[in-house]
This record gives C-alpha cells, sequence and structure tokens, in this order.
C-alpha cells in the first residue's frame, strides 16, 4: 500500500481563496478542511509563504497567524536548502527565461522556488493554481520547475479531491 500523498501549498492557494472562491464569510468550510487535513498531516505550507501573506494586512493574514501558524513550516533545513540550490542552477542555466525571470525566480521574498524546493527534498506534491507554459519568457512558472524536477504538482480542486474534502 503506498503512502498517502502529501501537499505542500503555494502562496496563491490561500490569497485566491481568501480574495476570490472561498472567502472566509462565504465558505468558512475550506478554510477549516485545510486546518483538519494540515493536523492529520497531509498538508502544509512553509515559512516563505507565510511571510508573503503576512505583506498583506487583511483577513488571511490574521487567519494564519492565528490559525494556520504551526503549519507553515521552516525552509532552513539542509535538505530544502541543497534543492533551493539546484534549483537556482537550473533557473540560471535556462535560455528560456529572460534575465528579470530568472532575477525574480531567485530573490529571497520570493517562496516559489522554495515552495518547490521544499516539496522535492521532503517528497511532497506541489499545490499551486499556475499552469505549465513552455513558451513564458518573463517568468519563470512554478509548473515548470516541478517538470524540470519530477515533483507532481495539482491545483487546489484536485488536492481537495485527493483529500476527500466536502465542502458544504
Amino acid at each position: 500500500m503506498t503512502a498517502p500523498r502529501r501537499y505542500v501549498l503555494d502562496c496563491n492557494v490561500f490569497t485566491e481563496a481568501a480574495r476570490r472562491y472561498y472567502a472566509f464569510d462565504l465558505v468558512p468550510s475550506f478554510w477549516q478542511a485545510l486546518v483538519t487535513h494540515a493536523k492529520n498531516g497531509r498538508l502544509e505550507s512553509t515559512d516563505r509563504v507565510k511571510d508573503e501573506i503576512d505583506r498583506g494586512n487583511d483577513p488571511l493574514k490574521e487567519w494564519a497567524n492565528s490559525v494556520f501558524h504551526p503549519w507553515f513550516i521552516s525552509t532552513n533545513q539542509t535538505d530544502v536548502i541543497q534543492a533551493y540550490g539546484q534549483l537556482m542552477v537550473w533557473a540560471d542555466e535556462q535560455r528560456q527565461f529572460d534575465r528579470a525571470a530568472k532575477a525574480e525566480f531567485s530573490r529571497e521574498d520570493n517562496a516559489d522556488a522554495w515552495v518547490v524546493a521544499y516539496a522535492k527534498a521532503k517528497g511532497r506534491v506541489v499545490v499551486t493554481h499556475e499552469m505549465p507554459n513552455p513558451e513564458v519568457r518573463k517568468r519563470i512558472p512554478i509548473p515548470n520547475v516541478c517538470e524540470a524536477f519530477a515533483v507532481e504538482y495539482v491545483d487546489t480542486f484536485q488536492m481537495l479531491r485527493d483529500l476527500g474534502a466536502r465542502l458544504g
């Protein structure tokens, strides 16, 4: 029997849900499902994602700091840092992406590379709303990086299906 899939959430999973389709006042069951599955060890995010959330001043920041904070895991781990270094080398070697895209991807305060590095190091599935784009030059999409490193990725809706979550 294979172990259940474990997920690491990109910042856009939180921000798009909070600002659009799973607003706290409309679908509180989504937010409770995240906590329930985090408590069960099935999902988490990273400290770098929390840093991005903390730049806002909204209900998402409040929820992240008061409710979900235990599941924003530190990226300051040897295996994650090593994976991050591999991602940085890979990105720098890609001719497809322009210099600005590489600079953005490698910014210390950009959580994207850290999310993929964490997933690679820990054997997690990345959850993101980004789509792969083989033609893009001006940014480095998370799915492109995942594909280069054989890291699985899904969107929020697939994760919810995989977890058997029911909102309502």
